[in-house]
């Protein structure tokens, strides 16, 4: 009886060798080699944007070289080829070198139309006034931190920043604000205080100089440019009134103020 188990356990034993033996040569067949998956690569990125692009690879590894004039064409190229077939991982050195004009813009000049650009996205969706973003460049690199009203908001300013000429990198330094009825019933109702007062009225007219309301777990941070203390002061009284919040921190500047910050 003993004999006849291990004999059956001898069989099925042979019998999963030999099957995984069988296998091998498919598996190997599946396993694209370094040429093949460099071929798939190049064809992936024949398209004029990548004209300048190179791609080795080894080991599986796509190394992408050369360069290109905009930060969203050396994001698209290695989103392109991340998940093909055969590709194990991908080292973007890509060089972005702006062409014409923006190749010679100043970190000041460029800070100043990604801010105006900002200042209007997403413009009728209902959440621009509770956007705060901030906005540093350094030789061609644009920090964005600030806090954005949710993932939709924050996923376009980044695309807005990467499609803009003259930026080399991107760094993301932005958090979301927490997802919570109580926040937005809070904001609507601090707009609506802070919109709703007569002296107030007209920072609601241009998407580019609102009055910025960021409400994180019942806190309210004023922030953006005023023309003058008692605004400042107003929008701060109007804030502090509303039911339910917390804590206001008035981070608002008068216009004076402000410029005197951006020497």
């Amino acid at each position: 009886m003993r004999a006849n188990k291990i004999i059956r356990c001898s069989t099925v034993t042979l019998a999963v060798v030999m099957l995984a033996a069988a296998m091998l040569p498919a598996m190997a067949q599946s396993r694209l080699s370094d040429v093949q998956v460099q071929d798939e690569v190049l064809k992936t990125l024949d398209a004029k944007r990548f004209a300048d692009v190179r791609a080795r690879v080894k080991n599986g590894v796509v190394t992408l070289n050369g360069t290109v004039d905009l930060y969203a064409v050396k994001e698209d190229a290695e989103h392109k080829i991340h998940h093909k077939k055969g590709v194990s991982a991908v080292s973007n050195q890509i060089e972005v070198k702006p062409a014409g004009a923006a190749a010679e813009i100043s970190d000041v000049a460029l800070r100043d139309s990604i801010a105006e650009k900002l200042a209007y996205d997403r413009v009728g969706y209902g959440t621009t006034a509770f956007n705060s973003f901030t906005v540093a460049v350094q030789g061609g690199v644009v920090t964005l931190g600030g806090v954005a009203y949710g993932p939709t908001d924050k996923a376009s300013a980044i695309s807005l920043v990467e499609n803009t000429s003259g930026v080399k990198d991107v760094v993301d330094d932005m958090e979301v604000a927490p997802l919570s009825p109580n926040d937005d019933r809070i904001r609507v109702a601090a707009a609506r205080a802070i919109y709703g007062f007569p002296l107030l009225q007209r920072y609601g007219m241009d998407p580019a100089k609102p009055i910025r309301i960021t409400v994180v777990n019942g806190d309210i941070t004023l922030t953006g440019v005023v023309e003058s203390q008692s605004d400042k002061d107003v929008a701060g009284i109007r804030a502090n009134g509303v039911s339910g919040a917390f804590k206001v921190t008035n981070n608002l500047q008068v216009t004076g103020q402000a410029e005197k910050s951006d020497k």
